[in-house]
């Protein structure tokens, strides 16, 4: 019997040293982002309370039906009454879009400019594919639209880096929804 107490008891000292690792290595990423995770949360924040200079918000926030935790600062860059009748996808569409990404101060990231297969400019994608700040967006979009749109880290790549993006990075985007060419998936 007490060969058998060891086998376990080492497995056991190996989850507590791997779980203890993974705990290291969250706080290390989030001590050593701590002032780009600071600036980008207060740029957030400063742009979800900038007013016009009539006294109304420059952005408007959404929050989807799906998550009640998340948020999204959009601003629509055009005249809304012009394409209040076109379609809006859903989140099992596939859309056409034209984007310039940014990060919080103000370095390019991304762009759908230097892009031809689908069209000049043109990403095309599906909704379920993306970033949940996007889907949120482009669910509140119409075809038309212009958007420039700002994402909180948790909307966007969280605590992960990818590419020039940092953890915890705030994220701007322009976006124009261009068409819906398959408006759900097909079974």
């Amino acid at each position: 019997m007490k060969y058998t107490v060891k086998p376990i008891l080492f497995f056991l000292l190996g989850l507590v040293a791997f779980t203890a690792c993974n705990d290291d290595e969250n706080q290390t990423t989030w001590d050593e982002y701590k002032e780009w995770r600071e600036d980008n949360s207060a740029f957030f924040e400063e742009k979800k309370f900038l007013m016009t200079p009539e006294g109304t918000n420059y952005y408007q926030t959404i929050t989807p039906a799906w998550n009640s935790t998340a948020q999204v600062l959009i601003r629509y860059l055009n005249d809304r009454s012009l394409t209040a009748g076109n379609l809006s996808p859903m989140l099992t569409s596939t859309v056409d879009v034209k984007y310039i990404g940014r990060l919080y101060n103000g370095e390019a990231f991304d762009s759908s400019y230097n892009l031809k297969v689908n069209g000049d400019s043109i990403f095309r994608t599906s909704l379920t594919s993306l970033i949940q700040g996007w889907q949120i967006a482009l669910v509140n979009m119409h075809v038309g639209d212009s958007v420039e749109i700002v994402l909180p880290y948790n909307m966007g790549y969280g605590t992960t880096q990818s590419g020039i993006i940092k953890p915890y990075s705030t994220l701007i985007f322009n976006l124009k929804l261009v068409d819906i060419p398959y408006y759900e998936v097909r079974p």
